[in-house]
């Protein structure tokens, strides 16, 4: 398989763990999103998106959308299990993924941060407010459903799933845009546990072969 990403995409990044998780060997094709390769006809002619992360399974089938992406090898690849067996624990975890995938980070990707600057000549430091202020209210409805349900190691349970596939990278762009993080003891803790694995650290943006600092 291909994987088409940009090291500091937090769509990428979701990815990147859940082939580690499982364990699935891909070959690291990056795609320079801040330097504008996404609009470039080399990546348009396979993504109609033009947008990261992009799978090319071995029969050059490609596949778009993270969350798409992370299901799909979670049907054909099913253990370890990102998602739980019984349908609540299905429900739950799809719903903590949305929180990241569907509430936080639509408005503040790249697309719309440099929306605001270029076109809407929003300053930088109100851009960075932007991003924080919408981060952290995301992250604290993220922590009250963690409240909300049984202790656990990880989002939901003793293993990993796709919500914290979905938290990790989260959190890395909200350390990177200086979002405090105070307040948030169930999700912090979950991250630290996150980050003891190998395959967190593997799929981490400084371990990307298009790494910069």
């Amino acid at each position: 398989m291909k994987l088409y990403n940009y090291f500091r995409s937090s769509a990428s990044f979701r990815v990147r763990i859940a082939l580690a998780i499982k364990g699935m060997a891909y070959e690291y094709l990056p795609v320079h999103i801040a330097k504008g390769e996404h609009r470039q006809t080399a990546f348009t002619d396979l993504s109609l998106e033009g947008l990261v992360p992009l799978l090319e399974l071995d029969d050059g089938t490609r596949l778009t959308q993270s969350m798409a992406i992370i299901e799909y090898l979670e049907d054909m690849h099913p253990a370890p299990a990102l998602l739980p067996a019984d349908p609540l624990g299905r429900a739950r975890v799809r719903a903590l993924s949305q929180i990241v995938a569907c509430e936080i980070h639509p408005i503040n990707n790249l697309r719309v941060l440099k929306y605001l600057t270029k076109e809407l000549k929003v300053e930088e430091e109100a851009k960075n407010t932007w991003y924080r202020h919408w981060v952290r209210d995301g992250l604290e409805a993220f922590e009250r459903q963690l409240a909300a349900g049984p202790a656990a190691l990880y989002c939901h349970g003793n293993t990993p799933t796709m919500a914290d596939c979905c938290l990790v990278p989260q959190i890395f762009n909200a350390q990177r845009f200086k979002t405090p993080l105070d307040g948030l003891p169930r999700t912090m803790a979950v991250f630290d546990a996150c980050m003891a694995l190998p395959a967190f650290q593997a799929a981490q943006p400084s371990a990307c072969p298009d790494a910069e600092a």
